[in-house]
């Protein structure tokens, strides 16, 4: 599969309005970013998953998008995160999201993947997302980021039959329903 191309230096959101709607990109420091080819199957399914749930159980109070919805840090930095999370209602514009949001969820794919977990990593920390998860669909693990001092730490990283506390919804979520597997059967313990 191709790696998103890159395109010279110094586009900003004021280019990126000017752009085909049928293309797909993201600017990161004033660099372009091709998002195609679309992603597969499994991964919306798994965008899907994750979205539902983070509507049902925090779309009361927050805002709970999807993409392809632009999230606008700055003049420089234009991304369409998988599924996000924005608590402060005033980010939300008719056409963008305008800051950072709470909690921002991507689901990797083999020509995301470097891009994912360095690039928007160290976009999402220097603009405070509070909360990042990576979710790894082939390998059906996720590294969960938590923003603290203005840094993320060591990821917590979780296997497809374990629970992920999600801090900015206050909820937990089973990950093997996100991934579309069994439950886990617990092993019983033996009395001696």
């Amino acid at each position: 599969m191709p790696t998103p191309v890159k395109k010279k230096k110094g586009y900003t959101y004021s280019d990126y309005l000017t752009w085909p709607d049928e293309e797909r990109w993201e600017i990161i420091d004033g660099e372009a970013y091709d998002m195609t080819p679309a992603p597969s199957v499994k991964h919306q399914s798994i965008v899907g998953n994750i979205f539902l749930r983070f509507k049902s159980e925090g779309g009361t109070y927050c805002y709970v998008g999807i993409a392809p919805t632009d999230v606008v840090f700055d003049e420089y930095n234009v991304v369409q995160p998988d599924v996000f999370v924005v608590c402060d209602r005033n980010k939300v514009g008719e056409k963008a999201i305008k800051g950072a949001p709470d909690l921002v969820v991507e689901v990797t794919s083999p020509t995301t993947e470097l891009k994912d977990k360095r690039e928007k990593k160290n976009l999402y920390e220097r603009f405070g997302v509070a909360e990042y998860i990576l979710v790894f669909p082939e390998r059906e693990y996720i590294e969960h980021y938590v923003l603290e001092e203005g840094k993320y730490g060591v990821p917590e990283i979780l296997n497809w039959d374990e629970t992920i506390r999600v801090v900015t919804l206050g909820m937990e979520i089973n990950l093997w329903e996100l991934f579309e597997k069994e439950k886990p059967v617990e092993e019983e313990t033996q009395e001696g």
